[in-house]
């Protein structure tokens, strides 16, 4: 496979699908694959990378059971469970946030769905931050309702994040209190509401290549323009403990494989960085163009400074911060094309 010439037909317009044979992806050179990558990249989505940050607005006591995740009751881990945070603490991180850079600020809740009054305390969150701030907002609260969609994108939600894990094939292996198809319902709700969707998975559960070919695949057939991409770092207490690390090179062909597959997305950086050279470097050489910054859930990620001063030593453009301006086809806001 000629994969500078693959990704010169990519950029002048060719798709791949399920109809391709896609397995090259496993046993091509990944320094000729990187380079196709980063080519594509920089056609749709120039040397501006889009930050954004996220808060943990309730913790812990989840009634799902996802192999991978320290907030599940299933899990016995030393998760910290709090509830719906303070309206001036979530909107004073999200003011910190935007003065510091970052493009977009998203609210994460743990449980199935966030409901009744902490459903309507979020609201007036959004409005507030809506009033007050120009940073672009998220919401990141599970298996929500079409009028929870309406009302929060009338309160200023541009964006919501719902992941869809991993394969439909082997979603199964790590969930089995909901389904793959309820993921999709879920975000073609929110796309048919006018909101744009921001979804990944997550890498390392034990899934093939094969299963993250599919995954990316999924995510095109949806039209997903921001693909969060974590490598799983195993916690003590859940199924997944003693999962290995997946190897940096594993990591970085997938992030590359994902940019042919999508484009015209943010390949976005998320948990497990540290497995990456440089924090993260690399990666930005190999086809990402976003990243989550600051703190993740429930491991460490990078500092927003730090992450803007690795970034602009690449030369990439960062620390905008109004959440308005991104390149048109990388954009999670521009939603659907």
């Amino acid at each position: 496979m000629d994969l500078m010439k693959l990704a010169d037909e990519i950029i002048g317009g060719r798709r791949l699908s399920e109809n391709d044979d896609l397995s090259f992806f496993v046993t091509c050179g990944i320094d000729e694959l990187c380079e196709g990558a980063d080519k594509i990249r920089g056609e749709f989505c120039g040397d501006r990378v889009d930050l954004c940050s996220i808060i943990s607005g309730r913790s812990g006591l989840c009634p799902e059971n996802c192999k991978y995740c320290a907030q599940s009751v299933h899990n016995k881990t030393d998760c910290a469970v709090h509830p719906f945070l303070r309206e001036n603490e979530i909107v004073e991180a999200a003011r910190r946030n935007q003065e510091e850079g970052v493009d977009r600020f998203a609210i994460v809740t743990a449980g199935r769905a966030l409901s009744g009054e902490e459903f309507e305390r979020a609201v007036a969150c959004y409005e507030r931050m809506k009033r007050e701030l120009k940073i672009g907002l998220c919401a990141s609260m599970g298996f929500l309702t079409r009028e929870q969609f309406r009302r929060l994108k009338n309160a200023g939600v541009t964006s919501i994040h719902n992941n869809i894990e991993t394969s439909r094939r082997f979603f199964p292996n790590i969930c089995t209190t909901h389904t793959f198809d309820m993921k999709i319902a879920t975000i073609r709700t929110a796309q048919e509401e006018g909101l744009a969707v921001c979804s990944g998975g997550i890498i390392g559960l034990g899934e093939t290549f094969a299963d993250r070919i599919d995954m990316a695949l999924t995510l095109s057939g949806l039209g997903i323009r921001s693909i969060p991409i974590n490598a799983l770092m195993a916690i003590p207490g859940t199924p997944l403990e003693g999962q290995k690390p997946l190897c940096e090179d594993e990591i970085i062909r997938t992030l590359a494989m994902f940019r042919f597959v999508n484009p015209e997305a943010n390949i976005r950086l998320a948990a497990g960085r540290r497995l990456i050279s440089g924090n993260g470097r690399r990666a930005f050489e190999s086809g990402c163009s976003a990243s989550i910054t600051g703190n993740m859930l429930t491991t460490t990620g990078s500092t927003i400074q730090a992450d803007i001063a690795m970034l602009e030593s690449m030369g990439r453009k960062v620390g905008r911060g109004s959440g308005s301006s991104c390149a048109p086809s990388c954009c999670p806001c521009s939603g659907r094309k």
